[in-house]
Parts: C-alpha cells; structure tokens; sequence
C-alpha cells in the first residue's frame, strides 16, 4: 500500500504526489505483493494480446511497414509474430505493437482513461524478453506496473484525450517505459529516469484515426518503452518531476493537471483488473451499439435491409468524438463510424474482423442502410452505454445497453476469452502451437523462459524450437 509518509504534510493540507511517489511504490513492488486477481487479469490480458497479434499479422498494412524495418533494423534479436523474420528489438516491438493495435481488437481501460495499454507495454516486454532471460514472474510484475502506470498517468491529465492526443501513443509510451525499466531491474532512480525518457517521446495524435499511423502510435510507443528502459539501465537521466512539473506532462498535455491520482488508492486498487476486453474489432466506444443491433437482430430474426426504414442510436458523447465518421471508405475508417458498426450490427449480427474490411465498407447494401442512421447525443449516458430504435418492416424493435459486453460491469469470462485467441491465432500458427500458448499463459507465472511465448508466435507450418524438442500440447 502507498505510504503517505513519503512526504512531510502541514496539517489540513493536500497531499501533494509526485511522479517519484509512484515510482518509489512501483520500484519496491514484488511479484508476491501481487494479489491473485492481479495476476489472473495479467494471465488474461497476455493471452487475449498475443491473439489479437497474431491475427493482425498478415494485414495488409503491415508490408509497408516491415520492408522499412527490414531495411534499417540492426540485429535480429527478437520475434516478429505471424512472421517468418527476425528484427531488432527496439524494430521488433514497433512491429508487434502495431499488429497487436491494427484490428482495434486489443484490449480497453475505461477508468478515467481509453487506452490500449497492452498493445505498447507487451509488445515492448516479449520483445526484450528475447534479449536478456526474463521469468514468467518478472513478465507478469512488470506488465502490471506498467499498466499501472500508464493508467494513473493518465488520471493525472483528465484533459488529454479531448486535447487531440492518442492516448495509446502518448500514455502507452509511459507505460511501456515503466514496464521496460522494471523488467530491466533498475532501481527507484532509473525507473523515474525510465518515465522521463518515455514521457519526452510521447506521441499520437487522433487526427491520425482511421490511417495505418493510428496504429504505428502503439509500435512507436513500444519502441519508445524499449529505448526508455535499456536507457535508464545505462544511467540515462532525466526531470524527476515529469508528469506534475511546470511544464511536465500532466500540464502541457491536458488543460487541467490531477497529481493526485498517481498514488490514489495506489497498492489497494490495482488498474489492471478494471481492463476491458473486446469482443468486437472496432472502438471501445461502438460495442454497446453493436450490442443493441444485436439483440434488435436477434429480436426480429432474418432481416432485409431493404424492410429497414430507421435506425435511431441514442449515445454518449464520445461516441461521435471518436467515431463520427459518417462514409468510411475504408475498413480502418470503419472501425470509427457508428454509421457503419450499426449497418453491419444489425444485418451481420457481428462486429468482428469481416464486418471491418475494405470489400464490407463498400458493400451496396451496407452503404444504403448506413445512410438511414440517426444519431441522438445524450450527455448523461456512460461511454458504455446506449440505446437504439429500428423500424423494420413496419415494426418498432428497442434495445436498451447498459452495460457493453467485455468491459468491467459485463465481462468477458475466461471461456470467451480463450475461445476469442484460439479463433485469432489458429488463423496464423498451428493448433499444436496455439494450443501451447495457451497452457503456458494459464500457468505464466512458473515460466522459467518468458520468450518460449513470442518463439510460439510463428507461422503454421514452421517449426518452433519447442516444436523441434518434441513438446507439444
């Protein structure tokens, strides 16, 4: 638990937290300090990770991506999922952080904060796995203090993500430092030199949404988690008053600063286990519309989207921030308009991978039903919840959400999540591997070798080096 005798206080003051507090707390943190249902969130926020990896391995916007890294990369150190390749592993990260972000299937925290944090902190920490040896123990302590931090960082600038920033660029790039430095070892100093070298490259900005650049911000942040951690190894320093300085984070990148909320409820509320996981391939903030179109569907069973007159969405205010984008013309653009997650929610009855692709946005029928969507902002509604009305066929149908499926009040149990990673990764490695991937995550903890987990995270028909030694699932 924090420990507010860190700082001497007058009486009747606030306390004042500062970016060594929760440095201090995260630096003296040991695996057994851990409750149980941190490490089981961790256990569930690795595999449903590498799923979502591993299925955005093969997107077309990738080749772009790795025929650069593959011209500038140094050495060959470390895993490329989906890939027959090697890169280095700064390179490495930046690859696997934007193939884990690239399908917008990665994993949600809504608390005070919308960000992807798995996406940067894993990418950064199984690609240093392949550097130095690293227990299943230290993957796990050092995923969930950096997600810790990235989180709190987060609740320290309320005013960020209205102020047009990315927050999986710019938080999962603090993250990601935190989680790279703890697993290096550093000390309390080099963690707070960690979060300084991370938080002065802290980058992404949402005008970038619905472009391949959206998801270089998590590969970025990533790379930039690896850079601030192998940094702050060497002695690299930096402010040690980042986040709550003059001119630190918490004040130039939101409008309004909240130091507090470093340490508040630090040690008694861990952030990982309020995570979210996402059972559809879009934004965090659609799922509850394609929870209504679902259950609007499931109500009137077939449907012609000939016989749909209307569609009125009642929704948060976030939602049209984030995703308004009224004629996508692509399937990244798709993922952010509500316009089309309704059209498929309610002809598809899913929000999957296929209701997000190129050839679905130009779908005649898509287009035409999308264009009979009504939007009606409610600002008392959570970015969680909504309500839809659809005129069928002469007939009103209601739906009414209260709670999205996969975020922390409805959650995806254990069973959905393993069945959602063996559906991603069966895709692109073999049953035997997928399979294997999933016994050594539920026990993750007892690895004694944390890159047996990236070293799985090949193509189907090559062989792994477990593989090779005769283990399989």
């Amino acid at each position: 638990m924090y420990n507010e005798t860190l700082h001497k206080r007058s009486p009747g003051s606030s306390l004042r937290a500062t970016s060594r507090d929760l440095c201090a707390f995260l630096a003296a943190s040991r695996f057994d300090d851990l409750p149980p249902v941190v490490v089981l969130a961790a256990q569930r926020g690795i595999l449903d990770w590498i799923g979502c990896a591993l299925a955005g391995s093969d997107h077309p916007s990738l080749t772009p991506l790795l025929e650069v890294l593959r011209r500038v990369s140094g050495a060959e150190g470390a895993t490329v999922f989906g890939r027959r390749m090697k890169l280095g592993v700064a390179d490495a990260a930046i690859a696997n952080g934007y193939m884990g972000h690239v399908l917008d299937y990665d994993d949600t925290h809504l608390g005070g904060t919308i960000l992807h944090t798995s996406s940067p902190v894993l990418a950064a920490l199984l690609a240093l796995s392949e550097l130095q040896p690293v227990s299943g123990r230290d993957l796990v302590l050092a995923y969930v203090c950096g997600f810790e931090a990235g989180i709190r960082c987060g609740q320290a600038a309320p005013g960020h993500h209205k102020g047009g920033w990315h927050l999986t660029g710019t938080l999962g790039c603090l993250a990601a430092g935190i989680a790279a430095g703890k697993l290096l070892g550093v000390n309390e100093q080099g963690l707070l030199h960690a979060l300084g070298i991370a938080a002065t490259q802290a980058a992404g900005m949402q005008q970038n949404r619905g472009t391949m650049c959206k998801y270089l911000h998590a590969g970025k942040a990533a790379s930039g988690g690896v850079l601030a951690g192998l940094l702050a190894q060497q002695g690299f320093d930096s402010a040690g008053d980042i986040i709550e300085g003059a001119q630190g984070f918490s004040r130039i990148y939101s409008d309004t600063a909240e130091p507090a909320a470093l340490v508040d409820g630090l040690g008694t509320r861990w952030e990982i286990t309020r995570n979210g996981y996402k059972p559809y391939a879009s934004a965090a903030v659609l799922h509850p519309v394609t929870d209504a179109m679902r259950e609007i569907r499931a109500a009137a069973g077939a449907i012609d989207p000939r016989d749909v007159a209307s569609i009125e969405l009642i929704v948060s205010p976030y939602v049209m921030s984030i995703s308004g984008v009224r004629s996508p013309e692509t399937g990244m653009q798709a993922k952010f308009s509500v316009f089309h997650t309704a059209a498929v929610g309610l002809v598809d009855g899913d929000g999957g991978v296929p209701q997000y692709t190129d050839e679905r946005v130009r779908d005649p029928a898509v287009l035409a039903l999308r264009e009979k969507v009504g939007i009606v902002i409610d600002e008392h509604l959570r970015k969680d919840q909504a309500r839809a009305n659809a005129v069928i066929a002469g007939r009103t149908h209601r739906s009414a959400i209260e709670h999205a499926r996969g975020t922390v009040d409805n959650p995806m149990d254990d069973v959905s999540i393993e069945a959602k990673f063996m559906a991603n990764a069966e895709r692109i490695v073999s049953a035997a591997a997928a399979c294997r991937l999933v016994e050594l995550v539920r026990d993750v903890e007892r690895l004694d070798d944390a890159s047996q987990l990236p070293r799985l995270c090949v193509p189907a028909g090559e062989k792994t080096s477990e593989e090779s030694n005769g283990k399989r699932a």
